[in-house]
């Protein structure tokens, strides 16, 4: 018989005579001398399972799998089959126990970690299930109702096991019911419960774990911690997890916990460093002891794999990582192991390694941010710029998710240049980036304002590159905004201690742009000087850029001989800088040194022949100076451009086209030859236009010279002036101005350049909208002009002379003078300028003498005499004139001066009319003038009199005031005195006793009551009150008095026409002892 001693021990006994001891403290590993005696002793089911599961207990899983199977075999060769439910429950633990350190899944392709040969957690879970089933079904053979709390225990840590959350909590309730105290259903339901995230209920369960059992094993502390964390009371769970660890050392669940509390807070904000670094050393020293406790710990293995990548040790990390992956339980634990496997194996450059892990993580939680971001850096590194958009794209389009890294990262990518994409799709990929920036930027300054700036905010809003690229985003759209982008990149430069002087250099180019020049030379000073500070190499090539825009807002300010001066310093340096010597030769061409300029030109061409801006800047040195039957040269170099460098050179296209348009325009013969020669240059200038904007749809100039050509009907006959077929003229000019109009205002949108004001100007003038020809000129003149262009100050002289001869206006003619003499005053030898003065001037004169005297006067007509006297010299002087190449005709000139001696014959007599005219308007303005005067008078006389009776009047009425108050003053003292004698004779009656009211008609009629007499007393308001009984008035009838003239104030109250009331005050509510209180 078998018996269980009091000790750690089982007792066999053989042969009913010899009884063995085993002592279950001193278990040999080895179970074949256990197996000997159970087998010899033919125990019962329960002394095999207490010896297999002590070695369960010791961790000899494979001693206990052993006698447990050779239990199953020795009882069914006895025919006992029915007792073995239990040895195969303990089967299903023996299994479940191998599962937790069996791993869940083996990399093929693992570097560092290869496990290939392990049976997988899956498999154990499998076999217990077999054993679970087998035990029921031997259960159910046998007829027990009950299987018995094992089993049920078991199957629920199986269901957990396999995350059948709902089936394990019944499983552990339904042994909670019989047994309440039981502390592994305990545990378990704590543990599904805290699965589901019930914290406050896992809590409870936990707690009352420890209190049923404070040395329960797994320690329930554990739990507790992890729920009381869950809460958000993080200082108890790391209290607990402490205690846990000071009960059981050894344990490494605890040492990992606070292990990663320890490195948590490590990345507080508001802590030294020194407390980071000595919180983060504790934090992994835990970590490393929880490893070792136990290696096939996937927590430990991931968080242990962080800090070696830290330390850059990749091999060690690797293994750790690809142990992560194989030991994760749970879906984070296996992206984050990925996630670790793919950095390291981008740091290692095994870039396909890496890609594999992070599309793992990736398929496992889409919506992983660090898995896309490695994603898209991978795809990045393989220049699969389009599949990094798409990752990143689709990571954003999840709901819910902001992540500032990855809209940076993918602005950034939008705004990177792709081959193959067009220049729409370029400027739609630009614009997207510009917003991920800016709702970036937006996200960060609202986190900052809400829960400060963190690390990881500062982290991008200090990054210089990317202000930089944001700058470059903007440029072209909004200097604004790239002024804003370097002053921050700025900002950041500065607060390391040492500014780039690029930004500097970059923040004086906008200024420059804005025409802000002093602030531009201060910070291109401010550039050179911090440039000049670093090493020669890079300070040489820094400083050349930065010493040209010095030069270049020098020319801007008009100090020339600054410019002239640094422009020869850098030549000195760079003899070959071509944009130098451009500079150069505007300089000479602006003080009209042509030649010196075209030597300075020519010398740039020799060296640089190909260079296309040059060239183009030279067609247009060359274009300044065509003059008609004159434009060979220029003609020569523009299609030798065409031809020999670059036949889709859209500048030298344009240039060609006005050439062909300026030598058909110019050419005034009348042969059908020239007519026909004409035409063809028309054509060929609007097919060149054509062909530029073909090549390229946005060049706005190739598009005015289009809108010119159709303003001028130029494809046509110019309105009549070339042969061809008859029509409406009129109805076909306005048609053609409104079609270049529209042109033009969208032109004005593309270009900042006075010429398109310029040709709207011609527009508005050919349909005689004057006004808005003059509005346009002007704004050309002093917008890109500055006042000194003169042909446009003689379209601005012809605007303004036909608006005078159409409204007949001396002012707009005067205008016209007046820029007809600026023009002149800017080009002293332009004897079209002399001519047109000489021509106002007259027909000012022709003017005001067609007009009648009134709508005049002697002032502009003595002007304008004067000025056609003058004019006569300068007509005498043109016609005069022998040069050759004239712009006008003598003839015509002598004939305007004859004229002018015809017309001023006149002059005397317009004088003398308009002086009677005029005299005669001041003498009956001076007579006007004289009658209002006198009028004025006599109505102030007027009013002087009636003011003075007036005040007489109310000196008399102030009399009798006066005399009014003084009687009413008197009647008041007579009333006083009179009542004091009254008050005097009348016998004071007798105070009653006061008894007991009777009731009913017994009592005695109640007194009247007494009333107030009122009367006026002064005008100021003063009132004399007294009091009188109704007895006294009715006894002693009122004293008559004569009636007296009574003066009614304009304040007075009363009626004018009655006698003055008394006046009477009564209680608001009247009581019946009245009588006795008076």
């Amino acid at each position: 018989m078998d018996e269980i001693t009091s000790g750690r021990s089982v007792d066999i006994e053989l042969g009913g005579q010899e009884v063995i001891s085993i002592d279950l403290d001193n278990l040999d590993p080895n179970p074949e001398d256990v197996l000997d005696l159970l087998k010899e002793g033919q125990c019962k089911i329960w002394v095999w399972t207490k010896l297999a599961g002590e070695y369960w207990r010791r961790g000899h899983l494979d001693a206990a799998e052993r006698i447990a199977q050779t239990a199953i075999e020795t009882m069914q060769y006895n025919g006992a089959s029915t007792a073995l439910p239990p040895v195969y429950a303990l089967l299903a633990n023996i299994q479940m126990a191998r599962a937790r350190r069996a791993p869940k899944l083996t990399l093929p392709d693992a570097r560092q970690d290869s496990l290939s040969g392990e049976k997988l957690k899956e498999e154990y879970y499998r076999d217990a299930v077999q054993y679970l089933n087998t035990s029921n079904k031997l259960f159910v053979e046998s007829g027990t109702e009950n299987p018995g709390t094992f089993l049920f225990l078991t199957r629920g840590i199986q269901l957990l096991a396999s995350r059948s959350l709902d089936d394990a909590l019944r499983a552990f309730e339904g042994v909670l019911v019989e047994k309440p105290t039981n502390l592994v259903a305990l545990l378990g339901k704590g543990r599904v419960l805290y699965t589901k995230r019930q914290y406050k209920e896992a809590l409870r369960i936990f707690q009352d774990v420890l209190r049923y059992s404070p040395d329960c094993k797994p320690d329930p502390r554990i739990g507790i911690g992890l729920c009381l964390w869950a809460m958000d009371h993080k200082a108890k769970a790391k209290a607990a997890w402490q205690r846990s660890l000071e009960v059981n050392p050894g344990e490494w669940s605890a040492q990992l916990l606070l292990g990663l509390e320890s490195i948590n807070a490590s990345k507080a904000e508001g802590i030294s460093e020194e407390a980071k670094s000595q919180a983060f050393v504790a934090g992994a020293k835990m970590v490393e002891r929880a490893f070792q406790a136990n290696q096939r710990n996937a927590s430990a293995a991931n968080a242990l794999c962080e800090l070696f990548i830290r330390k850059g040790q990749h091999s060690r990390a690797l293994k750790l990582a690809e142990r992560t992956i194989q030991f994760a339980d749970t879906l984070t634990l296996l992206t984050e192991g990925y996630i670790r496997a793919g950095r390291v194996s981008h740091s290692q450059g095994a870039d396909q390694h890496s890609l594999r892990c992070y599309s793992a993580a990736l398929e496992g939680q889409p919506k992983n941010i660090i898995a896309a971001i490695g994603m898209a850096q991978m795809q990045m590194q393989n220049d699969e710029m389009a599949a990094a958009i798409h990752t990143l794209d689709s990571l954003m389009q999840v709901p819910n998710l902001r992540s500032t890294e990855a809209t940076v990262m993918l602005a950034s990518l939008r705004a990177y240049p792709r081959p193959g994409i067009s220049s729409s799709d370029l400027a739609q990929e630009k614009k997207r980036a510009r917003e991920l920036y800016d709702r970036a930027l937006k996200g960060l300054e609202i986190d900052d304002a809400r829960h400060g700036p963190s690390k990881a905010s500062r982290n991008i809003t200090d990054d210089i590159d990317m202000h930089i690229e944001i700058a470059r985003l903007w440029q072209g759209e909004s200097i604004d905004r790239v002024s804003k982008a370097f002053k921050d990149a700025l900002r950041i430069s500065e607060a390391t201690g040492e500014a780039d002087p690029r930004l500097v250099n970059n923040l004086g180019g906008l200024e420059h742009l804005e025409g802000r020049l002093s602030e531009a030379r201060a910070l291109y000073e401010s550039a050179l000087t911090k440039a000049s500070q670093l090493s020669s190499n890079v300070s040489e090539t820094m400083s050349t850029s930065m010493l040209y825009n010095l030069a270049r807002v020098y020319e801007d300010q008009g100090d020339i001989n600054l410019a002239k001066e640094a422009y020869d310093k850098l030549l000195s340096r760079h003899p070959e800088y071509i944009d130098a010597k451009v500079r150069q030769a505007q300089m000479l061409i602006d003080l009209n040194k042509v030649n010196e300029a075209h030597d300075i030109l020519k010398q740039c061409l020799v060296s640089h022949p190909g260079n296309l801006n040059l060239r183009a800047l030279y067609a247009h040195f060359l274009m300044q100076n065509v003059r008609i039957n004159d434009y060979k040269t220029f003609r020569e170099f523009v299609f030798n451009t065409l031809k020999d460098h670059d036949k889709y050179d859209v500048y030298s296209l344009c240039a060609a086209a006005w050439l062909h348009f300026f030598q058909a325009r110019e050419t005034r013969e009348a042969s059908p030859k020239a007519i026909e020669d004409r035409k063809k240059n028309f054509q060929k200038s609007a097919e060149l236009y054509d062909k530029a904007l073909q090549i390229d749809p946005h060049c706005a100039y190739a598009a005015q010279g289009l809108a010119i050509i159709t303003a001028e009907d130029a494809l046509g006959t110019m309105y009549g002036a070339l042969p061809g077929p008859a029509g409406d003229e009129a109805q076909k000019r306005n048609q053609n101005i409104r079609e270049a109009l529209d042109i033009f205002a969208k032109v004005r949108e593309s270009i900042h350049d006075g010429c398109v004001y310029v040709n709207m100007g011609h527009c508005y003038y050919a349909r005689d909208e004057f006004d808005r020809a003059i509005e346009s000129y002007e704004t050309a003149s002093q917008r890109f002009y500055h006042g000194q262009n003169a042909g446009l100050l003689m379209c601005l002289c012809r605007s303004w002379y036909s608006k005078a001869i159409k409204d007949q206006s001396l002012v707009a003619m005067t205008s016209a003078l007046r820029y007809a003499e600026q023009s002149y005053h800017i080009q002293p030898s332009d004897k079209v300028a002399l001519y047109n003065i000489a021509m106002i001037q007259q027909k000012s004169a022709e003017m005001l003498f067609s007009i009648p005297p009134p709508k005049r006067t002697l002032k502009d007509l003595q002007r304008v005499i004067d000025q056609a006297t003058h004019a006569q010299k300068l007509f005498a002087s043109l016609a005069n004139d022998k040069s050759h190449g004239l712009p006008y005709n003598r003839d015509i000139a002598d004939q305007r001066r004859k004229y002018g001696d015809i017309m001023l014959r006149k002059a005397d007599e317009h004088l003398v009319a308009q002086r009677k005219y005029e005299a005669e308007q001041l003498a009956r303005i001076e007579a006007g003038r004289r009658k209002r005067e006198d009028e004025k008078r006599r109505q102030e006389e007027e009013e002087r009199v009636r003011l003075e009776e007036l005040k007489l009047e109310s000196e008399k009425l102030a009399e009798e005031r006066r005399i009014a108050r003084e009687q009413a003053m008197e009647w008041t003292r007579e009333v006083r005195m009179e009542s004091d004698e009254e008050r005097e004779r009348r016998p004071k009656k007798a105070k009653k006793v006061k008894h007991e009211a009777p009731s009913g008609d017994e009592s005695e009629p109640k007194k009247k009551r007494r009333g107030k007499l009122r009367r006026a007393g002064s005008d100021q308001g003063d009132e004399e009150e007294h009091n009188f009984s109704e007895e006294e008035e009715v006894e002693k009838p009122a004293k008559k008095r004569p009636v007296k003239k009574r003066v009614v104030r304009d304040d007075d109250e009363e009626d004018a026409n009655g006698p003055r009331k008394k006046q009477f005050k009564s209680k608001e509510v009247l009581s019946d002892t009245d009588d006795e209180m008076s």
